[in-house]
């Protein structure tokens, strides 16, 4: 299991680093700060509604990753289909699991939502089951917040 993680920090340090209203710069800085600042994954990423009810891949760190994902398939589907987060213990148990990186084990994707508008979701995977926790749940969706307040998502 992976060490305690302060969330209330990582936020701080991630307002400090989102020094720019640009949505490309903070999404790929947000994926780089997250995939250094938590143990255990191995991969983290957006994906992004550019067309109705698709999911394109954006920014990223990890192996690379699949494309386009539409909402009526696996977890990142779910999470943008639903605008609710996705937090998978065992992805092999999910039926309609799309399989990027066979090592992936666990996943939690967070919806990103706009003025009701879905932008699009973080994901993030790990190679252990039962990675995430309830409050690595709400530490994400904390640092997703900041992402959202200190980007201009609407110019994108």
């Amino acid at each position: 299991m992976p060490a305690t993680v302060d969330y209330a920090l990582l936020n701080r340090q991630l307002e400090a680093l989102l020094d720019t209203r640009d949505w490309l710069t903070n999404s790929a800085q947000t994926c780089a700060f997250i995939q250094h600042a938590l143990d255990e994954l191995n991969w983290v990423g957006f994906y992004l509604q550019r067309q109705p009810n698709i999911l394109s891949l954006g920014p990223f760190q990890g192996k690379p990753a699949c494309h386009p994902i539409p909402f009526s398939k696996g977890i990142c589907g779910a999470a943008a289909r639903q605008q609710a987060t996705q937090r998978i213990d065992d992805v092999h148990a999910v039926a309609d699991h799309i399989a990027c990186d066979a090592h992936s084990r666990s996943e939690l994707v967070v919806p990103i939502v706009v003025d009701s508008y879905l932008w699009g979701v973080l994901d993030l995977d790990s190679p252990a089951h039962t990675r995430f926790s309830q409050e690595d749940q709400a530490g994400i969706e904390t640092l997703v917040a900041t992402f959202i307040r200190q980007t201009d998502l609407l110019l994108f």
